[in-house]
């Protein structure tokens, strides 16, 4: 069967065309998600080159929709494969784990253990007396990547297990004392040495 002829038949028509119209779908939500990763993080030059390639595959998914305009499969395929994009351009966010963001620790209980831990990883901290809802409490924050957060997560919940703690996305940093990474050395291995990211 010549490809002319496989294009006309049925098996491409409710078979191909619709799960390849869904994996066009997810690529594409994919790209945007990664687009607003990338403006959010000033990286506007990667931005530009996932919403250039992300509009050119939704077009062309478009184009093959209307002329397939009586087949149903199509317009199911559509709305799945955005919604699969969405879950798939998530995954891939978490996975990059671009950029900085602030973490902010509040606990009851004596932090001096927590926070000379961070420190000796190498972060700058901010530690603050405050009154909460049931009485006094420490208020502790760092800037660190968005990469460190489960290592950190698991430190505060060896030191303080009932800790309240966020984290905030950054878009722009002034200056921050964050671990230097040595290369070839693991960084949870050792102390760090600070250094001031611009």
């Amino acid at each position: 069967m010549v490809m002319p002829d496989f294009m006309n038949s049925g098996i491409y028509a409710w078979v191909i065309l619709p799960l390849l119209i869904f994996a066009a779908r997810i690529f594409d939500v994919s790209l945007d998600t990664l687009r607003i990763l990338f403006i959010n993080r000033n990286l506007r030059y990667w931005a530009a080159v996932c919403g250039f390639f992300g509009v050119l595959i939704w077009l062309l998914v478009i184009r093959q929709i209307f002329q397939q305009i009586n087949n149903p499969l199509c317009f199911i395929a559509y709305p799945a494969g955005f919604a699969a994009g969405n879950i798939v351009g998530s995954l891939i966010e978490n996975r990059l784990s671009l950029g900085k963001v602030i973490l902010r620790i509040i606990t009851h209980l004596e932090a001096e253990e927590l926070v000379s831990t961070l420190r000796s990883y190498g972060y700058g901290l901010t530690v603050l007396d405050a009154s909460g809802a049931t009485g006094p409490v420490k208020v502790i924050f760092t800037v660190m990547e968005r990469n460190d957060i489960p290592r950190i997560v698991e430190t505060i919940k060896k030191y303080n297990p009932h800790t309240f703690y966020s984290v905030e996305d950054v878009r722009f940093v002034s200056e921050a004392v964050t671990p230097h990474r040595l290369p070839g050395v693991s960084r949870w291995k050792r102390p760090f040495t600070s250094r001031h990211s611009h």
